[in-house]
């Protein structure tokens, strides 16, 4: 049976920072729970402003949420009403003081969740599923993505046999480090080999 690991636990500490920030005790699976409902809930309001991600740090009785967006002026609202909205119901909601930090994504187009949601929307809309898969890899490849790989499942094209299709250009650094891993493993199993040959006395 496969053990599936989420690739993001792979990338902790090197190129991906932990998406809730605070420590607790007694308490810890009622926050973890919040946080989850937190999340999920404003994914769902905030769906039209392109929401990429959204990072929770806990101090004491303070809440920081932090909200990726590529589309800002949607969830600030005129002269900051839509936000302070917000900020008043996740307070009176979780019971503790809020402030919400909003990050402008600048370039959606390298950014992977974006591009996902880009891509479903479209297949909702009934466009061709190879003409958007097509569409998010050029646009990619245009703002400088140095590789990008775009996977799509389900019943395309009313097939029955739920195939997939898969668009990849460029480099991918995964795949470069799948191969080093491969070729250390068997330099190592060769060495090994090697030394066990000369202790049996196998060499001829």
């Amino acid at each position: 049976m496969g053990q599936k690991t989420h690739p993001y636990g792979f990338r902790l500490g090197y190129n991906k920072p932990w998406k809730s920030r605070w420590y607790a005790d007694r308490e810890y699976a009622d926050l973890l729970h919040e946080d989850v409902k937190l999340r999920k809930e404003l994914k769902d309001r905030l769906k039209s402003a392109g929401v990429s991600s959204i990072d929770i740090e806990r101090a004491a009785n303070k809440l920081v949420v932090r909200i990726a967006t590529a589309r800002p002026g949607i969830i600030i609202g005129r002269k900051g009403a839509e936000i302070d909205k917000l900020k008043q119901e996740v307070s009176k909601r979780t019971k503790r003081e809020v402030h919400i930090d909003i990050v402008e994504v600048h370039r959606p187009e390298l950014d992977a969740t974006l591009v996902a949601e880009s891509i479903a929307l479209q297949l909702e809309k009934r466009v061709a599923f190879r003409r958007a898969m097509r569409k998010a890899v050029d646009s990619a490849l245009r703002f400088g993505c140095k590789g990008i790989k775009v996977r799509v499942a389900g019943r395309l094209k009313r097939c029955g046999n739920r195939p997939q299709r898969v668009v990849s250009a460029g480099t991918f650094a995964a795949a470069d480090a799948s191969r080093r891993h491969r070729l250390r493993h068997r330099r190592s199993a060769n060495h090994l080999r090697g030394d066990w040959r000369e202790v049996l006395d196998l060499s001829g």
